[in-house]
């Protein structure tokens, strides 16, 4: 009987030690993975931002207004766009613009 009673109670021992063990395990599990969901909440976030800023830079406003102001581009006249045809480019010159400005 005594041997017995010594079986069950390092089986016992043995099952609360790795109950402890097992919920350490879990809640060090639980607090990575809280963790990295506020990585991934702060990611979206930056990615949100990004995604405006990228469509802010892009605006058509905003390319207009850096082409005159930064790189001094403007839109010619009607008077000065004269369009080709492509049939009349030679086959040489095949590679440049469509539109020539005349003078």
């Amino acid at each position: 009987m005594t041997r017995l009673n010594l079986i069950l109670f390092v089986v016992l021992i043995l099952s609360a030690l790795s109950l402890v063990t097992s919920q350490h395990k879990s809640r060090k599990l639980y607090f990575e993975l809280q963790q990295e969901q506020e990585a991934a909440k702060l990611l979206d976030t930056e990615w949100s931002q990004l995604q405006l800023e990228q469509s802010t830079w892009a605006m058509h406003n905003r390319l207009e207004q850096v082409a005159t102001d930064l790189l001094h581009m403007y839109v010619p006249d009607t008077k000065r766009i004269q369009i080709v045809a492509v049939d009349d480019v030679p086959t040489q010159q095949a590679e440049k613009p469509v539109v020539q400005l005349t003078k």
